[in-house]
This record gives structure tokens, C-alpha cells and sequence, in this order.
């Protein structure tokens, strides 16, 4: 990350993420340590990320508590090819367009104060299944992110309701998945769009239907007025 975040012209490359010269500095011990980390060193993301979890629980700055809320989104970088895993045809919202890419379910913790990810996961086109989209393997971008919501309330993260944009609280089984145990969520899958708060729901331009409004939400309200925006 700090490569990554450097300001070099090129960062990329293991040579410039160590801070050596293209391929003169092959062979530095620092290019040679990072090499070996990256390609042939035994560590696993998710032991990575628990650790990452676990210290931002012991730390009183970040520790959670019941008055947070955790927020589902997905992410969509575009990629060319179609060798990568993952990889494939779809809507991509950060360009605001179908194309082809890779897109990421993710969660995160905010109580107003604070923001941190909790958990992320790629999504896998229904391509890349023998079935397409009737193959039981297939998990909707609705089902990644209730199973991420409730892995982070199983880490520690409690929170008084989970938030997303329409396309997520459409699907009822994303409501009855989040909702069992959960401070703020109805456990009724038809309750969906009512635990952002009573306000009265309003037409989308995009989809036939109402979608909950967010006047009604506590959490919402306070993000809001320190500058953050909500999906």
C-alpha cells in the first residue's frame, strides 16, 4: 500500500512499488523480499483482515458499539480481457455504464464519527458457471452482501441497521438474511424498505416501484450533515 500511495510516476511494477530503478534494480534485496512476498510467501487475506478487525476493536478510537450502522455497496473497476477471475460484461456504477470489469461487494462501519471496510468480496458473473444463472454455485450481489453483513455483526461490529442503496432492498432475501438478531431491521422480509425510517417512500426514476426514503434515518441524517453520502 505505501508503493501504491507513493508519488512515483510509475508504481506498478515490483522495481518501482520498492522504490529501485526498472529493471537495474531487479536484483535489490528489497525488490528480490518483495517479490518472494507477493509470489511465493504462505499468508492468507482473510487472517489479514481479522487482524486488521481485531485492532480496530481493542482501539477506543474505532471500537464499534450498538449505534453504528453498516452500510453495503459494491464497487466496479473496469479491466480488459476476460482470462481474470471474475472478470466479465456488467454494470459498472462507478462509470455509470455496462462494460466489461470486476465489481466488489463490500461493507462498511460508520457511526458518524468514523468509517472503516469490514469485509469485501468479488462478485462472479454468471458466466463463469456451467448453468449461467441457474447454477446453484451462483451468488446474486444481494446474497454476498447479507452474508457480509452478518459475518460483520459476527465479528464484533454491532449496529443498530443495516444500510444500502434501492437495488439492495429490493431483494427480501437480503431483509430476511440481516434481519434475524439485528437492533433496527424488521424481521419480516415485507418490512424491507421501513428500517431506514417512516418516511413516506418516493418514486425512483429508474424502477417502477417505491423506494424507502432516507428523512426518516437517524444514521443517515448524521452522515449527512458531516458531508458523507449514503448509497
Amino acid at each position: 500500500m505505501t508503493g501504491l500511495l507513493a508519488p512515483r510516476e510509475r508504481n506498478k511494477t515490483i522495481t518501482c512499488l520498492a522504490g529501485a530503478e526498472p529493471v537495474a534494480g531487479a536484483g535489490m534485496p528489497g525488490v528480490q523480499r518483495l517479490q518472494f512476498f507477493l509470489s511465493e510467501s504462505p499468508w492468507e487475506v482473510e487472517l489479514v483482515n481479522d487482524r486488521r478487525l481485531e485492532l480496530l476493536r481493542e482501539q477506543p478510537a474505532t471500537a464499534p458499539h450498538d449505534g453504528g450502522v453498516i452500510v453495503i455497496d459494491d464497487s466496479g473497476d473496469r479491466k480488459d480481457g476476460t482470462a481474470t477471475a471474475h472478470i466479465g460484461r456488467q454494470w459498472l456504477g462507478r462509470l455509470g455504464r455496462t462494460d466489461n470489469g470486476i465489481v466488489t461487494v463490500t461493507t462498511v462501519w460508520t457511526d458518524g464519527r468514523v468509517y472503516y471496510p469490514l469485509h469485501a468480496t468479488p462478485y462472479t458473473p454468471a458466466h463463469h458457471f456451467t448453468r449461467g444463472r441457474s447454477d446453484p454455485a451462483l451468488r446474486t450481489k444481494p446474497q454476498l452482501a447479507a452474508d457480509l453483513a452478518a459475518r460483520g455483526k459476527e465479528a464484533g461490529f454491532g449496529c443498530r441497521a443495516v444500510v444500502a442503496d434501492c437495488a439492495y432492498l429490493s431483494e427480501r432475501r437480503l431483509v430476511s438474511r440481516t434481519a434475524r438478531g439485528w437492533p433496527g431491521l424488521r424481521g419480516r422480509a415485507q418490512a424491507a424498505p421501513r428500517h431506514l425510517g417512516s418516511g413516506r417512500p418516493t418514486t425512483h426514476p429508474h424502477r417502477s416501484g417505491p423506494r424507502p426514503g432516507l428523512e426518516g434515518c437517524q444514521a443517515s441524517q448524521r452522515l449527512d450533515a458531516r458531508g458523507a453520502s449514503l448509497p
